[in-house]
């Protein structure tokens, strides 16, 4: 163990301008429990007074997927014709929209803005871990796939079913971190997409990645061991990262209270980070039941991949690239083929979205990305977007408001 710790604390220190050097909340109660952290997505919502639909679909290659539909806000019988589309990050789902409740959570206030609200899951998640022939828990097979194929067949599936189920020909597009990173595969690979799309708005954009300040994304990436060692710590198919390494992490991110022991242990916050002053503590009962959500561990080997090549290509098979790609590289993404009008909304103390690759994103995208906004408050953190106490003034105005224009 002394190997992996000199790994993990040596990633760490020099990652250490990322890290919140703050005992923070620790004014807060210890964590108790909560009932919402019991309840299921469609559950949450009725409590709180909002209609919700459950939707499953299958893709073409036998992933069974669960949508979540708030069809009208609480005050409204009238389902709009106005439609949006909401697609989770990296180790979250549905419920993520909506687990900080109906004053700070996007499904929710969307809904009250009259909007048609559906929330997507990408295969391997806790609420679309199902397939028609695999079985998560005892077959590998289910776990081979990264953010490629949520991009290029799990979103346009589910797009599709939301065209079919609501009449209309296009639809607004929300993504938070791999919930970009997946609008810009699916629409580079599938530019047919780009009609069905008015707009996308892109919270912490995720393509290009070397500039990222994740310690544990440094670790994977820097990671030159044992393939047999890397997996006893993260898993070898799904994401589970063993406990006594989370533990570990623990010790040399945090402080010794409840809280920041959480953060750091809990494997979103340790990937993603967090910010002192943005956390709700009240609500971190809540997240303990839904997040993490569960991930393929080739998601987060995809983005390691990004780290250490500068670009936004497919997954790097390594010998086996020639037979897939028919080359010994695996080929980039092109983003020419993108044009659905585009906002990028970034931060400066963001993990996993480095300022300087949005920026480089916003170039490569050229015309077809019509702005890029920089988060006011500088501290803004990756998941802020979502449980961030300040979200609705923030980052969620300003999408409403520009949702307007098209």
């Amino acid at each position: 163990m002394w190997s992996i710790k000199f790994i993990v604390v040596f990633v760490l220190f020099v990652s250490s301008s990322a890290l919140p050097h703050t005992n923070i909340l620790k004014n807060n109660p210890v964590l108790t429990s909560d009932e919402d952290a019991y309840l299921t997505v469609p559950e949450l919502i009725t409590k709180y007074g909002y209609p919700v639909e459950e939707h499953h679909v299958t893709t073409s290659d036998g992933y069974i997927l669960t949508l979540h539909r708030i069809p009208h806000g609480k005050n409204s019988d009238t389902v709009s014709d106005r439609v949006v589309f909401l697609q989770h990050g990296l180790l979250c789902s549905s419920a993520d929209w909506i687990i900080t409740g109906p004053t700070h959570g996007l499904g929710y206030l969307l809904a009250d803005e009259g909007y048609d609200v559906w929330m997507g899951n990408g295969r391997g998640n806790h609420q679309s871990r199902n397939h028609t022939s695999l079985d998560p828990d005892k077959d590998s097979a289910f776990w081979q796939f990264s953010w490629h194929e949520i991009g290029a067949i799990d979103v346009p599936t589910m797009i599709d079913h939301v065209l079919e189920v609501t009449g209309q020909t296009s639809l607004y597009h929300i993504g938070h971190s791999q919930g970009t990173t997946t609008f810009y595969v699916m629409t580079s690979m599938h530019p047919e997409y780009n009609a069905k799309v008015k707009a996308h708005f892109s919270l912490a954009p995720v393509a290009f990645m070397n500039h990222m300040t994740s310690p544990l994304m440094h670790i994977l990436a820097f990671w030159s061991g044992p393939i047999d060692l890397l997996a006893q710590l993260i898993g070898i198919n799904e994401f589970l990262p063993n406990n006594e390494f989370m533990a570990m992490v623990g010790d040399v991110l945090c402080a010794d209270d409840d809280i920041t022991q959480f953060l750091c242990t809990n494997a979103l916050f340790a990937i993603c980070g967090f910010s002192p002053n943005e956390m709700n503590a009240t609500i971190l009962p809540v997240l303990t039941g839904h997040t993490p959500a569960g991930a393929s561990v080739n998601q987060l080997m995809h983005y390691a991949q990004e780290i250490n090549s500068g670009t936004f290509r497919q997954f790097d098979f390594g010998l086996e690239n020639l037979d897939k790609y028919g080359s010994l590289t695996p080929p980039p993404y092109d983003l020419d083929l993108i044009t659905t009008p585009i906002y990028l909304l970034y931060s400066h103390n963001d993990w996993m979205a480095g300022e300087v690759d949005v920026v480089k994103l916003y170039e490569k995208l050229g015309d077809t990305c019509e702005g890029k906004f920089l988060i006011a408050d500088g501290a803004f953190n990756h998941l802020d977007y979502l449980y961030g106490i300040q979200a609705p003034e923030l980052v969620y105005n300003k999408v409403i408001s520009l949702m307007a224009r098209h």
